[in-house]
């Protein structure tokens, strides 16, 4: 890397965040820049220029670029992606449809299903058959298959999934086929579904393989466009892309799968709850990351965000699981739900109070931001509580309507029946035992307790919820980070460069040739390798992780096992036990193992991101802004409340609740009878005695 500044961009549904950060001294410089969900890159380019003439640094100093985005989610979501055509083995053309051929909801009378991304006349099919061992039942007559294709491109289709049956176990049709297209259709875009997710269970990796078509001509335009005005604002530096994976990537490999990206903005603040768990000391950590949409909530043990090996996206029913479409790849695992700072309140038809999913996005906004949004939202309701100061909203960058807010909350509580202050802490609270419940069960089902967990709190709304949220979990120490507003933007560049492959290996563990094993893990690094070369990353400090998806045989389930470093049936054994019964807390005896498939997972550190973080300080004497009454529901009333500001205040300082402590991008709420304190990294951590 020529220069040394590195820039990140995290595009979400309300704000775009950006920071310029220089790991030579850790100094970081952060704005908020509306998002502009017409065309998402216009906001980020008007971010860009903004935070570039905060920081005082010109374009040319920017060694890097850095990028997160909705985008492709929305995208499958909102079904604007590409015209994408299906080509498959003969007899499999209705797999999309028949799915698992289970309800998510069973006694649903009128349940809606996952609808499939590509519609029945442009599914066709291929004569062609191969067997799970990887065995040509039946040679690929590419001519016949072109003649299908060929139909397809007639009724206007862009891009073509290929997701033959067992191509998994040989990819030899899919590319035969590949070959003959790009040849005769150069146009088309292709996606493989060998090399998009090379694994078992057909529907699955069919409905990756065409998510991966349906956005990759949308990635593809967007990222050469981003590149190009990248370019035209004089950057120098490359374009490198969060992962689901909570790693970087070279923009070419983001062209190749944008599926990858599906989670990469919520996965970036599971990597910044790690990132700064890490700096604070802590090992366990509840990553809490709430922005103007969402609220994602990650766990991170051993100071790592777990990873998970598939999750849905479009969802009929957003959190209901089994109603969207599965996808097939490496991402942090995530608990989110529909509660931000935009999230509309309103009467049910019960005539109880209901928060979410439903949001007021960045246009119009919530009510107080005074662009026409009418309803009562989230962060109206911590506005009327005392949790943010109309008068330093984004550091007094925005302004903001208090009579808007007032009238929203007027019409609420006289729909519910109640005054405004209560209406607006209903609101309030009800948010929180939403995030708080989702968190019981997540920590729960891996048999932890919240207790053993410090909540580390992210986004624009998450250090004003995370202290309320802590008290409902029994959580007694809360961190907020430095630049917790955009802390998954700064986790981005953070993050290392990391790649996630798979390989079909389906076979009983007595018995197995583990010298094949070996070889395609070899194969398998090789493959990684290549791809973190392009990023630039310090291959010399690489992490090289070899892991297996197992069962018992006849389970209709796997789970993903650390493998030992020298394979051998034993040591194999051992740790498939050692793993199943920490989940299970027991094994069946006598039951035989069988291996499913073989993962591999490599990262490297990447230039720029190493370094601590230094945001500006103010001068330590206007530490204490004032005081001013916030709500408390420990003691059901508003006290008077000691306001800081958080730039001001100097390492090892210690400060009694009830405190508020504001910066530009966020504020930190610290209840009665905690101790507030400065850690060395910046952060500040509040403790309940």
């Amino acid at each position: 890397m020529s220069t040394p500044l590195s820039l990140g961009i995290d595009i979400g549904g309300t704000f775009t965040d950006l920071v310029v950060h220089d790991p030579r001294d850790g100094r970081a410089v952060i704005w908020k820049e509306s998002t502009t969900p017409d065309d998402p890159a216009r906001g980020a380019l008007e971010g860009t220029r903004r935070v570039l003439e905060k920081a005082g640094v010109g374009p040319e100093q920017i060694g890097r670029v850095v990028h997160a985005t909705t985008l492709f989610t929305n995208a499958l979501i909102e079904r604007k992606g590409a015209r994408t055509g299906l080509l498959t083995t003969a007899g499999f053309a209705d797999v999309l449809e028949i799915a698992r051929e289970r309800k998510y909801e069973l006694y649903d009378l009128f349940i809606e299903m996952p609808k499939p991304i590509v519609p029945r006349p442009w599914r066709r099919e291929a004569m062609e058959r191969v067997g799970p061992d990887g065995g040509v039942v039946k040679a690929l007559d590419v001519e016949a298959a072109l003649g299908e294709v060929a139909a397809l491109v007639e009724q206007g289709i862009e891009s073509l999934a290929v997701c033959f049956l067992h191509a998994y176990a040989n990819p030899a049709h899919e590319r035969a086929i590949a070959a003959a297209v790009a040849e005769r259709f150069q146009h088309l875009s292709i996606s493989l579904s060998s090399d998009i997710a090379p694994e078992i269970r057909e529907y699955s990796r069919a409905s990756t393989t065409v998510a991966n078509a349906y956005v990759r001509p949308l990635a593809e335009a967007y990222l050469d466009r981003l590149e190009q005005a990248l370019r035209g604002e004089g950057i120098p530096g490359g374009l490198f892309l969060m992962l689901s994976n909570g790693g970087l990537t070279h923009v070419a490999e983001a062209r190749r799968a944008p599926v990858q990206l599906l989670e990469s903005g919520p996965a970036a603040g599971a990597l910044a709850g790690a990132w700064f768990g890490r700096n604070a000391g802590l090992d366990r950590v509840l990553a809490f990351d709430m922005g103007g949409t969402t609220a994602k909530l990650a766990l991170v043990d051993d100071g790592q965000p777990l990873v998970a090996y598939g999750f849905e996206a479009a969802r009929e029913k957003r959190f209901l699981r089994g109603s969207g479409l599965p996808i097939q790849i490496a991402t942090v695992e995530l608990i989110e739900i529909g509660a931000g700072g935009g999230s509309i309140a309103h009467k049910s038809d019960l005539g109880t109070l209901n928060v979410g999913p439903e949001s007021s996005g960045a246009q119009p906004g919530p009510a107080c931001y005074g662009r026409g949004g009418s309803d009562a939202t989230v962060t109206d309701a911590d506005l009327s509580l005392g949790y943010l100061n109309a008068g330093f909203f984004l550091g007094g960058a925005m302004a903001i309507d208090d009579a808007a807010t007032a009238a929203a909350f007027d019409r609420l509580a006289v729909a519910l029946g109640v005054d405004q202050s209560r209406a607006a802490f209903g609101v309030h609270d009800v948010v929180n035992e939403n995030m708080a419940g989702a968190a019981r069960v997540a920590i729960a089902e891996r048999g932890r307790v919240p207790a053993e967990y410090a909540l580390l709190a992210t986004g624009g709304a998450g250090p004003v919820h995370a202290w309320h949220v802590a008290r409902k979990l029994g959580v007694t120490r809360v961190v907020c980070p430095p630049g917790a507003g955009a802390g998954s933007t700064i986790g981005m560049l953070m993050a290392p460069a990391r790649v996630d492959r798979v390989a079909s290996f389906n076979v009983a563990l007595a018995g197995a040739d583990l010298s094949t094993a070996d070889g395609l893990f070899t194969s398998l690094e090789k493959e990684a390798l290549d791809v973190l070369h392009l990023t630039g990353a310090s291959l010399g400090e690489r992490t090289v992780r070899r892991l297996a998806d197992m069962r018992y045989i006849g389970q209709g389930s796997e789970i993903t096992v650390a493998l030992p470093d020298r394979l051998d049936a034993a040591g194999v054994k051992a740790a498939f036990e050692a793993a199943y019964k920490a989940l299970f807390a027991r094994t069946p005896p006598g039951a035989a193992i069988q291996f499913v498939a073989l993962r591999l997972s490599a990262s490297a550190p990447m230039p720029g991101s190493g370094g601590g973080l230094a945001l500006p300080r103010h001068a330590s004497a206007a530490a204490r802004k004032g005081t001013r009454p916030v709500f408390f529901p420990d003691v059901g009333k508003a006290l008077p409340t000691e306001v800081w500001d958080r730039y001001a205040l100097e390492p090892g300082v210690s400060i009694a609740g009830p405190a508020v402590f504001e910066e530009n991008e966020s504020t930190f709420i610290v209840g009665p009878g905690a101790t507030a304190r400065l850690l060395p990294d910046g952060s500040i951590l509040a403790e309940v005695a």
